[in-house]
């Protein structure tokens, strides 16, 4: 049963579109966040109204992601008549729920604190969940290949070999993200207990009123020494192995292109933060996000 006729799941013709204008409108809309200094999360959160808690919002604006695409994937073979789909297609499938998995479900309850963010952030990044998963769900259900020998056609000359060595690059990006989002984590968790003591401290000695401050620092472990953004960079990484191993599809190739778009602005505006609280001669020997590159 279809939840929006023609729509969700898409026909072939409504994903077509839905697809050109994905590869076409989301980086010029995404490249635009240039002309503005505002973007209402995470270190650069501020009070509104509008605000959601983080971590519900987090929440409920990354799930629709891996939910849509099982949804289509369960639904869209039987409406075109396919009964069984190759191996390939359910790997890469279960690649992109295991990454939303971490980034959806478990990140925002495994951090020490999330800034509230603001409502239009939020809608913005469940469109980008829902759009990049009905381009990719469908592309794997049904309007991609779909044989054995379809597969074999759309990686010409390397087969098996590329799909391997795409989804090398996928886990190698995907624990990279972990790592370096753990890095982040850990040093949330050091300063939260540092301040827990001195409020306790501070307690003991009868005050009852006591502030705890946001505490930031430039990370240096791992890719952190030479990176401000390896975490980024490392989930770009896990993209271009999807890419790969889907044989250069399209859908994928629109993902990682825009996952770049998307990121790539606050990284712009992240570093020039991290001048402006560190100074430039702590921040000037570092990449911004890809090592070698920018």
């Amino acid at each position: 049963m279809a939840l929006i006729q023609d729509w969700v799941p898409p026909t072939r013709g409504n994903w077509e579109l839905i697809l050109y204008y994905w590869q076409i409108g989301y980086p010029a809309l995404s490249l635009a966040q240039l002309a503005t200094s505002w973007y209402g999360m995470g270190k650069t959160s501020v009070e509104s109204r509008l605000n959601i808690p983080g971590r519900v919002a987090w929440f409920f604006m990354e799930c629709p992601g891996f939910t849509l695409l099982l949804y289509i994937m369960n639904t869209l073979p039987k409406q075109v008549g396919i009964t069984h789909l190759p191996w390939q297609n359910k790997i890469l499938a279960g690649l992109f729920v295991i990454h939303y998995l971490y980034r959806a479900v478990l990140f925002p309850f495994i951090q020490p604190s999330m800034s509230p963010i603001h409502a239009a952030v939020f809608l913005l990044a469940a469109t980008f969940q829902v759009v990049n998963a009905t381009c990719i769900g469908a592309y794997l259900a049904a309007y991609g290949p779909v044989t054995d020998a379809e597969w074999s056609a759309a990686r010409a000359p390397f087969s098996t070999a590329q799909f391997i060595v795409g989804v090398a690059i996928f886990a190698a990006g995907l624990v990279g993200n972990y790592l370096h989002d753990e890095e982040l984590r850990e040093i949330r968790r050091t300063e939260q207990r540092r301040q827990e003591k001195v409020v306790r401290g501070q307690q003991q000695k009868g005050k009852t009123r006591v502030s705890v401050d946001k505490h930031y620092s430039v990370p240096e472990a791992m890719l952190f020494r030479y990176v401000l953004y390896p975490h980024y960079f490392c989930e770009w990484v896990e993209w271009f192995g999807f890419w790969v191993a889907s044989g250069w599809s399209v859908p994928a190739r629109a993902f990682l292109v825009n996952e770049i778009t998307a990121m790539l602005p606050r990284t712009i505006r992240g570093r020039q933060w991290y001048i402006n609280r560190f100074g430039e001669e702590k921040i000037r020997k570092k990449w911004t996000v890809v090592p070698g590159v920018y």
